[in-house]
């Protein structure tokens, strides 16, 4: 079986292993860039503005993962060479810092800007975590859906997929309170099936979609139903636990790929989304990266932070929205 390490060393996102950047700080935006920024050739579409007039929007993901990792065969920085049978217990505490340290460190970040980020939770990491998976619901966070457990969904039957993502969303609704609308699968990797009973189960939204910068519509069926892209460009677990990037490194991809939307923001709708892993982005020297470019956005006039929630009802309101009808 495949596991995420043995993705993130198969992908070639961003060339990242030639990507050094140096350490240059964050610079200013610039308000007024030389030429206008033009349409994406391949959406050929008309320009388009935020309903509520924000010039750009970021979405924060808070993976609350950490709990409800399997016993054997899990990834983590440790090589896995243990005889079959033995626990990996080093590893293990690797991902307990998710929960002790990690979180906690993020709340804390999100509160100094007045930010609300979305939290994807596992099921069971949840179960095993009840007070964390509370408080954050608590500080106003979004409780969206990971799936029951770390187990891959793209193979099971309608029916086993149908019962993996409810037992999840049940976890969530007795702990919380709340009940998920947004999903996320193992990995980004969904089934034929999988959007047709997110549908079924009352959810407006999935993540698993890199094809945009911007929120957009797709008919499931015969209704609409609202994607709100993710990122692997601005993914902890993706430049970071890849041992691509350092923090540093990371905190320079963010600011790139901020000033790039920002300035495309003028004329076109655009989000920005950042990824974080409570085991990862939870550590001091990326929660210190993540302080100085949140510095820097907050600052940029039009700039606004929004649940993903929030971010497809706006899409769902917005008649000027796009909608993929050919969308697989």
């Amino acid at each position: 079986m495949s596991t995420r390490k043995d993705f993130i060393r198969q992908s070639a996102i961003l060339g990242a292993g030639s990507l050094l950047l140096p350490a240059t700080g964050f610079s200013k935006v610039i308000d007024k860039p030389v030429s206008q920024p033009q349409a994406p050739v391949g959406d050929l579409q008309k320009p388009s503005k935020w309903a509520d007039g924000s010039r750009l929007v970021i979405s924060i993901s808070m993976q609350f993962e950490a709990g409800g990792e399997p016993e054997t065969g899990f990834d983590s920085p440790f090589p896995p060479n243990l005889e079959k049978g033995y626990t990996d217990l080093p590893a293990k505490t690797w991902f307990q810092y998710g929960y002790k340290q990690g979180i906690p460190r993020l709340l804390a970040l999100w509160d100094k800007y007045n930010i609300k980020v979305t939290s994807h939770m596992i099921g069971e990491a949840v179960k095993h975590n009840p007070d964390l998976a509370r408080e954050i619901v608590k500080r106003g966070h979004e409780a969206a859906a990971h799936g029951l457990n770390w187990t891959p969904q793209y193979n099971l039957s309608y029916q086993e997929e149908k019962k993996f993502i409810q037992d999840g969303v049940a976890i969530i609704k007795e702990i919380t309170g709340k009940t998920a609308v947004g999903y996320n699968c193992n990995w980004l990797r969904r089934s034929e099936n999988t959007l047709a009973i997110l549908q079924e189960l009352g959810f407006t939204y999935h993540i698993d979609d890199l094809s945009r910068d911007e929120p957009f519509l797709i008919p499931v069926k015969g209704k609409n139903f609202a994607v709100v892209p993710y990122t692997l460009r601005c993914n902890d677990i993706q430049l970071l636990e890849g041992r691509y990037f350092s923090s540093q490194q990371f905190g320079e991809q963010l600011r790139l790929e901020f000033d790039q939307l920002y300035e495309e923001g003028e004329k076109y709708r655009r989000q920005m989304s950042i990824s974080t892993h409570d085991r990862i982005s939870g550590t001091p020297a990326q929660v210190k990266v993540l302080d100085q470019f949140l510095a820097y956005a907050a600052k940029q006039p039009g700039v606004k932070f929004m649940r993903k929630d929030e971010i497809a009802n706006l899409a769902f309101k917005d008649h000027t929205a796009m909608i993929d009808p050919d969308y697989r």
